[in-house]
C-alpha cells in the first residue's frame, strides 16, 4: 500500500479548540495556506509516481474538500478531479459537537473523566456520536478498498487510526496524538511517517 494522507487544514473551529466532529466546517485563510503548502510539498517531493497517477479521494465534508481542491491545484492538476468517501468522515462528538471540552467539563464532568480513563473507547452522548473505536472501523473498511497508489485528505481522526491500525500505534496513545495541518503523512509497505 501506498497512501499519502493530509488532514485538512484550519477551521475556526480549531482555532478556538471546539469539537467538530461532523459538523461541516468551512477553511479559515491559515487553513487555506496550509492546505496550498501541503500541494506544494507533494508537487517536489519526488514522489514513486506522477501525481496524477495516484487515485486522489476525500471525506466529503466541506473543510477536507475544499483541501483537496487546494492541494491539487497547489500541485499543478485540475482542482476537481477526486472522489469522495463517506469513510473518511471525522468520527461525530454527538452532543459536544460545538463545545470546546472546557465548556463540556462544566456541565459533564463525570463524562470527562471517564473520557480521560479511555479515550479510544469512550463515545459521547448522542444517537450519532462514535469512539475512536468505531471510527477505526470505518477507516479498516475504507483501507480494504485501496486498490492503488492513493493520496486521501481526511480529518485528525482518521489519521490518529491510521496510525493505530498501520503504525501499531497503542489505542490510547493513538486518540491522544497531535496532527498536524501543515505536513504530509505517508504510508508506504507497513512503514509511517510525516514527509
Amino acid at each position: 500500500m501506498l497512501l499519502y494522507v493530509i488532514r485538512h487544514g484550519q477551521t475556526d473551529y480549531n482555532r478556538e479548540q471546539r469539537l467538530q466532529g461532523a459538523r461541516d466546517i468551512p477553511l479559515n485563510d491559515t487553513g487555506r495556506g496550509q492546505a496550498r503548502q501541503n500541494g506544494r510539498t507533494l508537487a517536489s517531493a519526488g514522489l514513486e509516481l506522477p501525481l496524477d497517477q495516484f487515485d486522489w479521494v476525500s471525506s466529503p465534508l466541506a473543510r477536507t474538500r475544499e483541501t483537496m481542491e487546494l492541494v491539487r491545484e497547489s500541485a499543478g492538476l485540475d482542482p476537481r478531479n477526486y472522489r469522495t468517501d463517506a469513510l473518511l468522515i471525522e468520527l461525530s462528538f454527538g452532543d459536544w459537537e460545538g463545545q470546546t471540552l472546557e465548556e463540556v467539563r462544566r456541565h459533564s464532568k463525570d463524562l470527562i473523566a471517564a473520557r480521560e480513563q479511555d479515550k479510544w473507547r469512550f463515545r459521547p452522548p448522542g444517537e450519532k456520536a462514535e469512539s475512536y473505536a468505531m471510527l477505526a472501523e470505518r477507516t479498516d473498511r475504507f483501507l480494504s478498498k485501496v486498490r492503488r497508489p492513493t493520496v486521501c485528505v481526511a480529518h485528525g481522526g482518521v489519521i490518529r487510526t491510521l496510525f493505530n491500525r498501520i503504525g501499531r500505534v497503542a489505542d490510547d496513545e493513538a486518540a491522544l496524538l497531535d496532527i498536524p495541518q501543515d505536513r504530509v503523512l505517508k504510508i508506504a509497505y507497513g512503514e509511517i511517517g510525516w514527509i
